[in-house]
């Protein structure tokens, strides 16, 4: 079968197919202003590479000491040795106006914010420093039910209360989405002593929320707003893309950079805006970040941030060229008609407002096959991976900067085999859907903190969870400690456990047969 996307006209979408939304103008995002003079550097990046060439004795850490012959420098190159340092140089981040200090700046500056902070331990890290900050505005945070397990790790840290705000669910697609400005304000209205709001935008699956209006709703109730934009570091890089949550009222944003803005695995940033709560915040936020922060951290991982700013910044045409190649994959899906575009049935819903044009998420068993089971014959028979599947869909991702062969995808694609009567588990059954999530009984501090039993899943349901539990990924718990579990629930993860590369994060065994509750 050869399938070339380069050979299919994508028809004009009718009013029930059209993708979501059907058309954003140029002028509906502002363009980036042109990058000033200092955006073309990269001073951290710079000042490293700088360094390893000189002729150094290294009798410090790390301890391969880029040693020229060492395993390492003969599996990854000696240049990633030579770069490898440790933190507190002379010249590098040790002193005043460093050039670590400069690239910091230089971030804030691309993406709007009065400061940033780079994180080497992922977006998790920044969810936990925002979460442990929290209580100093108040004693309870208003948060989104579907939010990234890292935020619920930080309520276990800083010991807070939370009133949960329920996502939007797509019922047929088995996923959860964003929340409304009108949820938002009703649960602040139940809430008077809310610390802050935490939302996600965008979702796992693209979908864009209307940050402008839950911002609007937190600051009417005198709170800030906190945004896990942890798949929108891209965000307003191009007029082809979403705004960033900063730009829209945002107070403190997280940004998983390695996800789709072209840094290493692992790294990621942490962004302030300038507004009303940055004076409280921003010292708070320092202090947290030195406590979770490695005094190690990564030279490597530090200098790509650094680099992607720059790319994202005086390259916007390489997005535009990223945007497009996704924009061919929905094309020649749509008309090739087997797979549905998922992003196409975003309009149902009224918490979404955009769609993030890089994801890719298509409904695959209106073709036939499972979405866990294509992600499976996908990276066996075809050596392409895709970042997540569902028991309905596959998502793939392109980076700002990267344009793939997509032709090779859409082929692939569509030589998958059809039908295929098995479910994810390889056993006859229903879609896959999302459980409801249990009664709250205790705060997840006090629930992880308290005393636990380990017992049987099946006799774990009805008592109180003392473990986050999520399907990974995406990583959003299905199971919060201090939720009581269900049996929908407990059937869920299992199946979940049971599927092709099905993986439940904080299970004690691969199975999920056994669960840690409050004794």
């Amino acid at each position: 079968m050869n399938i070339r996307t380069t050979e299919h006209r994508t028809p004009s979408p009718t009013p029930s197919s059209a993708p979501f939304p059907a058309s954003v103008p140029a002028a509906a995002v502002p363009a980036p202003s042109r990058p000033g003079v200092g955006q073309l550097c990269a001073p951290y990046a710079e000042a490293v590479l700088g360094h390893a060439g000189r002729d150094w004795l290294r009798l410090n850490v790390p301890g391969h000491a880029a040693a020229p012959g060492s395993d390492l420098a003969a599996f990854f190159g000696p240049r990633i040795t030579a770069l490898d340092f440790p933190p507190l140089l002379d010249g590098i981040d040790l002193g005043r106006d460093t050039p670590l200090d400069r690239a910091l700046a230089l971030a804030a500056e691309a993406w709007g914010a009065r400061r940033t902070w780079f994180l080497t331990n992922g977006a998790s890290q920044g969810n936990q420093i925002a979460s442990m900050v929290a209580p100093a505005l108040g004693r309870t945070l208003v948060v989104q039910r579907s939010v990234h397990s890292s935020v619920i790790d930080g309520l276990v840290l800083s010991g807070m209360d939370a009133v949960f705000v329920q996502p939007s669910v797509d019922p047929e697609q088995g996923i959860a989405h964003g929340v409304t400005a009108a949820d938002v304000a009703a649960a602040l209205e139940r809430t008077p002593d809310a610390a802050a709001v935490y939302v996600v935008s965008p979702s796992y699956f693209g979908a864009v929320a209307d940050v402008r209006a839950i911002a609007d709703a937190a600051h009417a109730a005198g709170v800030p707003l906190i945004v896990d934009e942890a798949w929108g570091s891209h965000f307003g890089f191009h007029p082809g893309l979403p705004a960033n949550a900063l730009s829209l009222g945002a107070d403190l944003m997280t940004s998983s950079t390695h996800k789709l803005a072209g840094s290493l695995t692992q790294s990621a940033m942490l962004h302030l805006a300038e507004g009303p709560f940055a004076d409280l915040l921003e010292p708070l936020v320092d202090r947290a970040f030195r406590l979770v922060q490695s005094t190690s951290a990564s030279a490597l991982l530090t200098a790509s941030l650094d680099l992607a700013r720059r790319n994202l910044v005086t390259d916007a045409d390489a997005t535009g060229s990223s945007v497009e190649a996704a924009d061919r994959v929905r094309g020649a899906v749509r008309a090739l008609g087997r797979f549905t575009v998922v992003s196409d049935g975003f309009h149902a819903f009224p918490d979404i407002v955009r769609a993030d044009p890089l994801r890719i998420a298509i409904d695959t068993r209106v073709g036939g096959i499972t979405g866990h089971e294509a992600r499976r014959r996908l990276f066996r028979d075809h050596q392409v991976m895709v970042e997540v599947s569902t028991d309905a869909a596959i998502v793939a991702v392109i980076g700002a900067g990267s344009v793939p062969d997509t032709d090779r995808f859409v082929e692939a694609l569509h030589t998958l085999p059809s039908p295929l009567t098995t479910d994810s588990a390889g056993t006859a059954g229903g879609m896959l859907r999302l459980p409801a999530p249990g009664a709250t009984k205790l705060t997840a501090r006090g629930a992880f903190l308290s005393p636990a039993v380990v017992v049987a899943a099946e006799e774990a349901v009805g008592r109180i969870s003392a473990d986050t539990l999520a399907a990974y990924p995406p990583g959003i718990p299905n199971v919060l400690p201090g939720e009581v579990i269900t049996a929908e629930a407990v059937r869920f993860l299992q199946r979940t456990a049971a599927a092709p590369n099905g993986h439940v994060r904080g299970a004690l065994d691969p199975g999920v047969t056994r669960l840690r509750v409050v004794a």
